[in-house]
């Protein structure tokens, strides 16, 4: 049985991508990586899509019907640029995590390695200290325009990892606001929740303090500062970007404990690292109170199902 410390140094990543840059984003988060580990981190925390991007106030020239000739251009600059698992890109990723000795965490749109090559999904991918990549969260409901580039992903990759830190486990951004994921969450124990983002309002820090206070665990929530001069001006599409604001995504990123107060608040309009100490036993102490799958349920009278079947695909029967 794994023996859990009493104490973790974690580091909470708040930075853009270079984006739709998948060599560029690579080497940014690998050097952030060496940052974090060179001060102690023993878990490091990247936002949703950090690689290759989250492609922010851009449609990929869609409207209901129809789809433009730029757009598919961007598209594919984009699927182009995305993380096949595994892959070279996952191997440095892993070699990083390695060198740093840190549990890294690192949301990437993920290209299908399985099935068509031609489907992406914005997903968690998880490494242990050794470099080894541990798994997997694929984003089971991708949000509103969302749904335009990303698929969804299944059951099967709703992991928690037992680590000497305590039970880890991630859903990204929106995913937070479906209650039955969240209860499947606390179901298999997860202490440290990751919650990657591209949610910067003020209502987002309203979720993740719930959450914590809900399920009794620390939340990891990490956001992009992302400014419109960052997008590649080479982009089929860039015109739609010509409303934008300036700041597309002010950050956001916070470190809430169990019993959801803050114990690093909220940052914003700039690229930093939050750093803190937790005491895992704080979890123990702010469960005498609340425990959402022990004192306090009620499996009499509620039961939660969840299918951690791999979602196969089509299978052509020729005869």
């Amino acid at each position: 049985m794994m023996q859990t410390q009493s104490t973790v140094r974690v580091a909470v990543v708040q930075a853009s991508s270079v984006l739709f840059d998948l060599k560029a984003s690579t080497e940014k988060a690998v050097s952030i990586i060496k940052k974090a580990g060179d001060k102690g981190a023993n878990i490091v925390v990247f936002p949703e899509a950090f690689i290759p991007a989250y492609p922010r106030g851009m449609s990929f020239g869609t409207s209901i019907g129809s789809r433009s000739p730029e757009g598919r251009k961007d598209w594919l600059k984009y699927l182009e640029n995305s993380v096949p698992v595994p892959s070279e890109t996952t191997k440095v990723l892993g070699a990083a995590a390695r060198k740093a000795g840190v549990y890294l965490i690192i949301s990437v749109i993920e290209r299908d390695n399985d099935w068509s090559k031609g489907t992406v999904y914005c997903s968690v991918l998880f490494f242990g200290p050794d470099g080894s990549l541990l798994g997997k969260h694929q984003k089971l409901k991708p949000t509103a325009a969302e749904r335009i580039v990303w698929g969804e992903g299944d059951g099967s990759t709703l992991p928690i990892f037992t680590t000497p830190f305590g039970k880890i486990g991630a859903l990204i951004c929106w995913e937070n606001y479906m209650p039955l994921a969240r209860a499947a969450m606390y179901a298999k124990g997860v202490q440290i929740f990751i919650t990657p983002t591209a949610d910067s309002r003020d209502l987002w820090q309203s979720t993740i303090r719930h959450i914590a206070a809900e399920g009794r665990c620390f939340v990891l929530s990490s956001n992009q500062y992302v400014t419109k001069d960052m997008y590649p001006t080479d982009l089929a599409c860039y015109h739609e970007l010509e409303s934008s604001p300036e700041v597309m995504c002010r950050g956001g990123s916070a470190i809430v404990g169990p019993l959801g107060e803050y114990i690093v608040e909220p940052v914003y309009d700039k690229e930093d690292i939050l750093f803190a100490t937790l005491d895992l036993r704080e979890i123990s102490t702010s469960q005498f109170d609340l425990d959402v799958v022990g004192h306090y349920s009620r499996p009499d009278v509620f039961q939660l199902i969840v299918n951690e079947e791999k979602k196969e695909n089509v299978k052509w029967v020729t005869y």
